[in-house]
């Protein structure tokens, strides 16, 4: 069955209207009725996301449709809207029977010609995907020109000839400018030669019918730097088949792209240390040797002597201070092209460019006092030391694991010689 009930349109010749038909986000518009939120309209891609239709949402209340946990979520967001102001929530969705994801939903309030709040919109993001795409909203002319005013994000209309035919409120603060100022002018004087050179690829290949976005961070804003994703939509004509123009939308994503790439490190480092972890010095050592017979390099196995009497002694916090303390000193052991990886516990991997078994060498005992050094320099550790086994490629194998595998062996052979040395592999 087909969920979105409201008439189909044809594409106005206004921007701004043709803005806000290609919006496809759940929009909904809300009353108070007491201490609850009361459905008052609904667009077709909110019929969608809610799985009914518009007739089964307008009239009721959001615990009645969503459940009093929705509304438990919601309800401080929706009353900072009806006081003004424009907030967010994030809530998992549980409704249509869907596998749960988790949802944005922007409040901001809906004034009348008085200012005064008459009722809030809510517009749903879905931040698993994170995307944004051509939207779509059907609605009044005064509802729509209210939308397209407080709507928080910059929304802008840029002809053929990149000259902007619509900005909304959020845009003009943006540039510090009025739409009388800003309509008619090319985007490119208005945001300058340099931002204009960094945008211009973009809309470029939305006129030539491709859908983009730009996330960048953007260095000079009053709340500070912060990562924006910008849009880039063609606007098809009637036929589908001619772009007339652009229209472009920019979003915050700054707590999104942060936590994104808090999620990549975490993927490359280790949590405790932040050595690299044992999957990244795997890959790292993988390009090393299957360059290595035009850059000779080593792989040193380190593995501290001594640590389990360490913790036993002082506990699990000097130990893992000593883990902290030995990632840095080895960090600058080495230059900034090596790799340094810690394998697991007490075990450490150093991946080094080398010119040949006596540099090596060189290398195996400065890591050795490094080790010794920093070791006598924390508390608690008197009597921790390393045993390091090393092999070299290609002179001991041109393969990865049989690399690690060598200069872990070479190390249990400094382990069984007596401990706080180093060893070359036997090959």
């Amino acid at each position: 069955m087909k969920l979105d009930d409201t008439p189909a349109r044809a594409l106005s010749a206004d921007p701004a209207e043709r803005l806000v038909e290609a919006i496809d986000l759940p929009i909904g518009r809300w009353g108070r009725t007491g201490d609850q939120a009361t459905l008052l309209f609904c667009n077709g891609p909110y019929t969608r996301w809610a799985g009914r239709t518009s007739e089964a949402l307008v009239g009721r209340t959001l615990t009645q449709l969503f459940g009093a946990s929705a509304w438990a979520s919601a309800s401080e967001a929706f009353a900072a809207a009806f006081d003004g102001r424009t907030v967010s929530y994030e809530r998992r969705l549980t409704h249509q029977g869907a596998a749960a994801h988790w949802a944005r939903v922007q409040v901001f309030p809906d004034r009348n010609a008085d200012g005064d709040v008459e009722a809030v919109y809510t517009i749903a993001f879905d931040i698993h995907q994170d995307v944004m795409e051509r939207e779509q909203l059907r609605e009044a002319r005064q509802r729509l020109n209210r939308f397209t005013e407080h709507i928080p994000y910059p929304l802008t209309y840029v002809d053929r000839q990149y000259t902007l035919r619509f900005v909304n409120l959020a845009y003009q603060h943006a540039v510090s400018l009025p739409a009388a100022e800003l309509i008619g002018r090319p985007i490119g004087q208005v945001r300058g030669a340099a931002r204009w050179a960094e945008h211009k690829p973009y809309f470029d290949r939305a006129l030539a019918g491709e859908s983009v976005q730009y996330t960048r961070l953007v260095q000079d804003l009053p709340q500070g730097a912060r990562w924006m994703r910008t849009s880039y939509v063609p606007d098809m004509d009637d036929g589908g088949g001619t772009v007339q123009g652009v229209y472009t939308v920019t979003v915050d994503v700054h707590e999104l792209t942060e936590a994104q790439q808090r999620l990549a490190r975490t993927a490359q480092r280790d949590a405790l240390t932040d050595a690299l972890s044992r999957r990244t010095m795997m890959e790292r050592l993988d390009t090393a040797v299957a360059t290595c017979a035009a850059q000779p390099v080593a792989l040193f196995f380190i593995d501290l002597d001594g640590f389990k009497a360490l913790n036993d002694a002082h506990g699990h916090a000097a130990g893992d201070a000593l883990l902290v303390s030995l990632r840095q000193a080895l960090a600058r052991a080495v230059r900034l092209e090596d790799a340094v990886g810690r394998f697991g516990g007490d075990e450490f991997l150093v991946l080094a460019p080398v010119r040949d078994a006596t540099g090596a060498a060189k290398l195996a005992t400065h890591l050795l006092h490094a080790v010794r050094a920093c070791a006598q320099q924390c508390y608690g550790a008197a009597g921790v030391s390393a045993s390091i086994g090393y092999a070299l490629a290609p002179q001991d194998s041109t393969q990865a694991l049989r690399l690690l595998q060598l200069a872990d062996t070479a190390m249990y052979e400094a382990k069984r010689a007596g401990k706080n040395r180093v060893v070359h592999c036997a090959g």
